[in-house]
């Protein structure tokens, strides 16, 4: 039984002793973040704002939850017009501060970054919140106002490059359909013009023709056939057979005649 509470004595002096060790180091490292704290205080006000930085990312090495050290961490990185490094530790502020003003400080300064990167929209925000937790600051409210007005100028900004694009676009496929139209067109054009030179070509092949050798001509026209001649009928072959003895009646009758005159006639005389 004596053993056991002597293990006992031995564990809860061990257990005391890291706990004073953890301590002690815990004090140390605050100790530590508040020197650090000071320094970069100095080289702030010297306006030494990178080794004033380099400063406060010690202190908050030693105690990660150290408010002031990241809030004016953001403010070394804001003089620096590092203005997006700086805002991740005003936003660390805001959330971790436990009185409203130190959280209306960072919310403002939240709002003072987001205007210089042209963020407006998270101007407007910022300066809302800082707001909600100190009503009366009437320079947050002027912020507010002026990040309001420049947010509305950029989306009606947008909106009027937006309508130039579809405008623009709507441009560009009028034109493209113009063109593959004109294109349709000229296609067309291009095919009358060759069907037109291919009945030249056919024109120019007949001239060439015309051109040619009569020889030639005369070969071509003894190569086609003869045609060929009609039958007649008896009856027609009649007609014919009296219309060439009617011609030889005639032609008989003439030469008599002729005959005649070349004869004297014989006078009776009259007694």
């Amino acid at each position: 039984m004596k053993k056991i509470k002597y293990t006992l004595i031995i564990f809860l002096l061990l257990f005391s002793t890291k706990e004073i060790a953890a301590q002690k180091d815990t004090i140390a490292q605050q100790r530590t973040a508040r020197k650090m704290l000071r320094q970069g205080n100095e080289l702030y006000q010297k306006k030494q704002f990178t080794d004033a930085s380099v400063a406060y990312q010690k202190a908050l090495g030693s105690n990660s939850n150290y408010d002031k050290a990241a809030y004016n961490l953001g403010n070394a990185f804001y003089q620096n017009n590092n203005f997006k490094e700086a805002i991740p530790q005003y936003e660390l502020t805001a959330k971790t501060a436990k009185d409203k003003f130190t959280k209306a400080e960072a919310y403002h300064n939240i709002g003072n970054a987001m205007m210089e990167s042209k963020n407006y929209q998270g101007a407007v925000d910022a300066y809302k919140n800082s707001l909600r937790n100190n009503p009366n600051d009437d320079e947050t409210r002027y912020n507010l106002a002026v990040a309001q007005k420049l947010l509305d100028k950029q989306n009606q900004q947008n909106k009027d490059d937006k309508n130039k694009d579809n405008k623009d676009q709507d441009k560009k496929d009028k034109d493209d359909k113009n063109k593959d139209k004109n294109k349709d067109n000229k296609d067309g054009e291009d095919k009358d013009k060759k069907d037109e030179d291919k009945d030249k070509d056919g024109k120019g092949d007949n001239d060439k023709d015309k051109n040619q050798d009569p020889k030639q001509d005369d070969k071509k026209n003894q190569q086609k056939p003869k045609p060929q001649q009609g039958k007649m009928t008896p009856q027609q072959i009649k007609q014919l057979l009296e219309s060439l003895n009617n011609e030889e009646k005639k032609t008989q009758k003439k030469m008599n005649a002729k005959k005649a005159q070349g004869k004297k006639v014989k006078q009776e005389k009259d007694w």
